[in-house]
C-alpha cells in the first residue's frame, strides 16, 4: 500500500511539474481564419504544440479577435501577447525599413520579391531585435491590385475617391492620385465598403475574395504594384526563456510555415482572381494610360522611400538589383 501511495504521489508530482512548466502562447492575427496566412499560422501553432509535447501550446486568434491589427505588434513588444503576426509595412512610420516590401513596381513577381526579401531580411531582423522582437517567419501576399466601385481609365478618374489605406505607402498613393485615404484594418473592410466609408483599395485578390468585396465593388485592376508580407515574431524576453531544444523545434516549424505560406500565396493568386470574376467583378490589366501614370507615381514614391530609409535602404535596393 505504501508503494502504491508513493507511486501515485510521484505520478501526480510529475504531472504537476509538467503543467507548471507548460506555457500557453496566445497568438493574435489580423486576418480571417479562412485566409491562408491564418491557416498557415494555425498549422505552425499545431506543429509547435505537438513537437514540444505540449511544453509550449500556441493558440491562434484570427480576425483581430484578441488585438486589432494595428495593436498586435505593440502587444507583443509589451508582453501582452508572447507571439503575433503583423503586416510590418503598416509600421513604416516607425522606421522606413518596415516598408521595404511596399516600394511600388520594384519587385512585382514572386521570384523578384524573394530576392528583395533576402536582401532586406538581415536588416529587418536587426530592426525587430532592437525593438525586443525575435523574427520567426514571414509569408508573402499575392501581388497588389486596385479595387474600385466604377471603371477607372486614368489617375484623373480617381479624384476624390475614398481609398482604404493600411500603411504609409497606400496613404501616399492616395495623396498622389487625388484620392482620400481612410485608415481601415482588414477585419473592417466589408463593413467599410458596404457603408460607403471606403470606395476603393489596393490589395491582393486574396483579401478581396476573403471579404467578398464584389458585394460593393465592381472592378479589379491587376497593376501588380508590390508584394507585401506578413511576419510572425515573438517577444525576445519570452524567447530567451525557451529551452534550446524547444527553440529548435519552433524554428523548424517556422521554416516549414514559410515554405508552405509562399506556396499557398502562389497557388491562391490565380484562384482568387478567378473567384472575383465569377462573382461579377471586371478583372483585368489597367489601361496603358493608367499603367504609365501609376509608374510615374511609383518612381516618386521609390525616391521618397530611399530618402527615408537612408544607407541601409540604399544597400537593400542595390543588393536586390545586383541579384537580378
Amino acid at each position: 500500500m505504501t508503494k502504491t501511495i508513493l507511486a501515485t504521489t510521484t505520478a501526480l508530482a510529475t504531472l504537476w511539474s509538467a503543467a507548471a512548466y507548460a506555457e500557453k502562447w496566445d497568438m493574435p492575427m489580423a486576418y480571417a481564419a479562412s485566409n491562408y496566412h491564418s491557416e498557415v499560422g494555425a498549422a505552425f501553432a499545431s506543429c509547435v504544440t505537438e513537437a514540444t509535447g505540449g511544453d509550449i501550446e500556441i493558440v491562434t486568434h484570427p480576425s483581430g479577435s484578441l488585438f486589432p491589427g494595428d495593436q498586435i505588434k505593440r502587444a507583443v513588444q509589451t508582453g501582452q501577447a508572447p507571439i503575433g503576426e503583423r503586416l510590418l509595412s503598416a509600421h513604416q512610420n516607425e522606421n522606413a525599413l518596415f516598408g521595404f516590401d511596399s516600394i511600388p513596381f520594384l519587385a512585382t513577381s514572386f521570384d523578384q520579391h524573394a530576392k528583395l526579401f533576402e536582401a532586406a531580411k538581415p536588416a529587418l531582423e536587426e530592426l525587430l531585435a532592437s525593438q525586443g522582437l525575435t523574427y520567426l517567419y514571414s509569408v508573402p501576399w499575392p501581388p497588389q491590385g486596385l479595387y474600385f466601385n466604377k471603371p477607372v481609365e486614368s489617375v484623373a478618374d480617381m479624384e476624390g475617391v475614398k481609398f482604404r489605406s493600411y500603411n504609409n505607402a497606400t496613404a501616399r498613393l492616395a495623396e498622389l492620385t487625388g484620392m482620400l485615404p481612410v485608415q481601415i484594418e482588414a477585419a473592417e473592410i466589408s463593413q467599410a465598403f458596404a457603408t460607403g466609408v471606403a470606395e476603393s483599395m489596393i490589395s491582393s485578390g486574396a483579401t478581396g475574395y476573403d471579404r467578398k468585396v464584389w458585394e460593393s465593388l465592381t472592378h479589379f485592376y491587376e497593376v501588380d504594384a508590390w508584394i507585401p508580407r506578413n511576419t510572425v515574431f515573438v517577444n525576445t524576453a519570452v524567447w530567451e526563456g525557451v529551452s534550446d531544444d524547444n527553440k529548435k523545434i519552433i524554428q523548424d516549424c517556422a521554416d516549414k510555415a514559410a515554405v508552405e505560406g509562399e506556396k499557398r500565396a502562389k497557388d491562391y493568386t490565380q484562384f482568387t482572381l478567378d473567384e472575383l470574376a465569377k462573382n461579377g467583378m471586371e478583372v483585368g490589366p489597367p489601361s496603358e494610360q493608367l499603367a504609365a501614370e501609376l509608374r510615374e507615381i511609383g518612381q516618386t514614391m521609390t525616391e521618397e522611400w530611399l530618402e527615408g530609409a537612408g544607407e541601409t535602404g540604399q544597400k537593400i535596393v542595390e543588393t536586390y538589383k545586383n541579384s537580378n
